[in-house]
């Protein structure tokens, strides 16, 4: 896994990511729900003793569900991390306009969008796009329009702002809100997670 030390050495002014409060407008019954495929999604965790467990198979009853244990940073050199990563069927974002997800979460969940020009093929700055969403007791289906993602306030001043380049989009990563100092716990579901066009 790639080195993410960087992210609290560095500070510009662009834009903090908003915390969503946006839940579908439509009723449950009218959402379009997407079945999950559990080749379409693993996880990620840190080398330095961060964890990740899950019921039987990551995919179980039909929604995602998987309880990460984060250590906290190691030092100014390495970060910890983990992360739920859902692969792009299609390999990138193009033609969507909104993510739809369903799902629940003991933390507030950080939605972030993969792009290569942030990522290890890129500057390795990891400032990708994002978007949090509340913590959730109960399910919850929150739609985002990719124009209301933004760059983390952590973001490298040497980090070029591309915009969100969606042909360069590979995957959505949800990552519990857990402070680098204090680590922590954290539970994610996910029952259904929809790419919108523009209507």
């Amino acid at each position: 896994m790639f080195n993410r030390s960087l992210r609290i050495l560095f500070f510009s002014l662009l834009p903090f990511s908003v915390h969503a409060t946006n839940t579908c407008l439509q009723d449950e019954a009218s959402l379009t729900k997407n079945t999950l495929t559990e080749q379409d999604w693993r996880y990620a965790t840190d080398p330095h003793g961060s964890k990740a467990l899950t019921k039987a198979s990551l995919l179980s009853e039909g929604a995602i569900w998987v309880n990460f244990s984060r250590v906290p940073r190691v030092d100014a050199k390495n970060n910890s991390w983990v992360e739920l990563i859902y692969d792009l069927p299609k390999g990138d974002l193009k033609g969507a306009e909104t993510i739809q997800l369903t799902y629940q979460s003991s933390r507030d969940l950080v939605v972030k969008l993969s792009q290569k020009e942030y990522g290890g093929k890129g500057d390795k700055s990891y400032a990708h796009y994002q978007h949090i969403l509340p913590k959730a007791k109960k399910w919850v289906s929150a739609c985002i329009n990719v124009a209301d993602f933004n760059r983390p306030s952590w973001t490298p001043t040497n980090s070029k702002d591309l915009g969100i380049i969606k042909a360069h989009v590979s995957a959505v990563y949800l990552v519990p809100d857990l402070k680098d100092d204090e680590g922590g716990n954290a539970v994610i579901q996910v029952k259904s997670i929809t790419l919108l066009p523009l209507k």
